[in-house]
């Protein structure tokens, strides 16, 4: 089917998606860019639709997710240039927009592969930041990341595209944080607190067992949710006028400091 009007209800209800309190109305969310839609495919979200406009995707890893699109069963629509750019997010002119499902991911149903090592995200508002930590967890080999008490959805534009798709790939969900930490408990993970007032160098620290980092914002903090005999307070060291890092800086830190040791 091709559509060229940016009136059509179809465009028009997927264009509001970029809108959060959209995406918890339709129960899907868009997806932008054809490495990050190939993420998708890879991690098996469902396509529900896929807007495709010729003049756009001429490349070879274009064409050839169209090969992989035919086959997922998604209602696939030919749109034109104008209809386009009302789909497509920021500057991101690739050529293939898709509208997904929300994958249905819960805290009981991530398996770990030892050595454990799991992220917290607790109170996290910039979506940027979310994706910017899943993109490091991901390099890593971080096992699951697990977003807690959130402020903003997983599946946000910001969060797909700074995670680089890898959003779709690792294993992730929300929960609060009073079920994160007995789930934590349950795995018999030790649970390092990163803090600005921490009580431990994190240098100091053995990342080398089943381990999970828990961040919180860079305005709040860690709730006292966070405090605990069984929780180990760590820091950064900062050496010049700020207090802390932001918290994308501060998880890829710890992350390739537990790889190193765990190396």
């Amino acid at each position: 089917m091709k559509i060229t009007s940016t009136a059509n209800p179809r465009v028009k209800a997927a264009a509001k998606l970029r809108n959060s309190a959209q995406r918890a109305e339709q129960g899907r969310f868009m997806i932008n860019g054809v490495r990050e839609i190939t993420r998708a495919l890879d991690g098996g979200v469902v396509l529900q639709e896929v807007y495709v406009c010729p003049k756009q995707c001429g490349d070879a890893e274009c064409r050839e997710l169209l090969g992989r699109l035919e086959k997922t069963g998604a209602a696939k629509f030919e749109v034109s240039e104008p209809v386009f750019s009302v789909l497509a997010y920021g500057s991101r002119m690739e050529g293939v927009v898709a509208v997904a499902e929300f994958p249905q991911r819960r805290l009981k149903s991530l398996k770990l592969s030892p050595p454990a090592l799991v992220t917290v995200l607790e109170g996290i508002e910039k979506p940027g930041n979310v994706g910017a930590v899943v993109r490091s967890a991901d390099g890593a080999g971080v096992s699951a990341v697990i977003v807690a008490d959130s402020g903003s959805d997983l599946y946000n534009p910001n969060a797909i595209r700074a995670s680089l798709g890898t959003i779709f790939t690792l294993p992730i969900c929300a929960a609060s944080s009073a079920e994160t930490i007995a789930w934590l408990r349950e795995q018999k993970l030790r649970i390092f607190a990163a803090r600005v007032d921490g009580a431990i160098d994190y240098t100091q620290c053995d990342f080398t067992g089943p381990s999970a980092f828990v961040l919180g914002s860079e305005a709040e903090g860690l709730s006292n949710a966070w405090r605990g005999d069984d929780i180990a307070s760590i820091r950064l060291p900062m050496r010049g006028a700020a207090d802390s890092l932001n918290v994308s800086a501060t998880a890829a830190v710890l992350f390739y400091e537990a790889l190193r040791q765990r190396s």
